[in-house]
């Protein structure tokens, strides 16, 4: 008769005899404080010099500055002055609008047409990408007084082409109120598209090939493919752009700051501009705050009417 002996569990040390959740609450305190503690360089950054300033600007709004004297407290004057009696503010708006339908539309056009094409079989396609992409990592300032030099009316580079093809000088691209918005546009969207151009790039690539390979077995040609598979596919793309290209569009500053300085007359003067000239050049920081919290109404009820509207247009399957 053999005799059986039961078997015995095995010992656990004592670093390993408290069960997982345990030892996962006996952590837990340690590890917030070591996300707190790296964090906590971005947190206070954020905290200086995002939120404070923004608090500080809404309470500004409310009072009457001058920067170098004292703040009188005007309570709503300063909104109520910025839409009933401001003679240039309603026309800041409708440039700034000017400027967002001409440079969106335009941007979202090229950007795409260039990713489409360099996502077919095109030669030296990352050789295109980097040149295209090359302005939008330039500094703004540069673009703008290179371009400012090329819009130059007698000896400019645009100039000469078109004397030299049509026999006139063409427009005073600059000088002009009628042509100085689509100089500025026409800038912005040659710094700018590159980077929707990419967002597109990464969309297109990232539909399945097996989808194109399907509509080419059932006879359908480029453009029918792009029309029923590519665009239908690449909307949450075109959505995220169409979001980030408005939004950086009415805050524009550099372009007609550098190329026009607003003008001539106020014809190119922007939202964001009309604050600088009221808090930096005239000096009443209290108006230019209540510009500034009347941009910000104005994006993000646009931004809330664009993520409602999604729902018609973007598909995400």
């Amino acid at each position: 008769m053999t005799i059986t002996r039961p078997i015995e569990a095995p010992r656990q040390s004592p670093a390993t005899s408290k069960p997982p959740a345990a030892r996962q609450r006996g952590r837990g305190p340690r590890d917030r404080r070591a996300a707190l503690g790296f964090l906590a360089p971005n947190l206070v950054g954020f905290l200086c010099f995002t939120l404070i300033p923004i608090g500080a600007s809404l309470v500004l709004s409310f009072f009457e500055w001058p920067l170098l004297g004292e703040a009188v407290f005007t309570g709503l004057a300063n909104f109520i002055e910025l839409f009933t009696s401001d003679p240039v503010f309603w026309q800041v708006v409708g440039n700034t609008f000017y400027f967002v339908a001409g440079y969106v539309v335009l941007n979202l056009i090229v950007s795409l047409a260039l990713a489409l094409w360099l996502t077919s079989r095109v030669r030296w396609k990352g050789f295109y990408r980097f040149v295209f992409f090359l302005p939008v990592v330039s500094p703004m300032v540069a673009n703008a007084v290179v371009w400012r030099l090329l819009y130059t009316p007698d000896d400019g580079l645009i100039a000469w082409f078109s004397t030299t093809f049509t026999g006139s000088p063409g427009p005073n691209w600059l000088g002009s109120s009628e042509w100085a918005m689509p100089a500025v546009i026409l800038m912005s969207v040659w710094a700018g598209f590159g980077y929707n151009m990419i967002i597109f790039i990464a969309g297109i690539e990232g539909i399945p090939r097996s989808l194109y390979e399907a509509g080419e077995l059932d006879g359908a040609g480029w453009w029918r493919r792009t029309l029923n598979i590519t665009l239908p596919l690449l909307t949450p793309s075109l959505f995220f752009a169409t979001v980030m290209t408005v939004i950086s569009s009415l805050q524009v500053f550099a372009q007609p700051f550098i190329l026009t300085g607003g003008g001539p007359g106020s014809s190119t003067t922007t939202l964001v501009f009309y604050l600088y000239q009221k808090g930096f050049q005239a000096y009443e920081m209290g108006y230019a705050s209540a510009i500034a919290w009347s941009l910000f109404v104005l994006i993000m009820f646009i931004t809330i009417i664009q993520f409602r509207s999604q729902k018609k247009w973007v598909h995400y399957s």
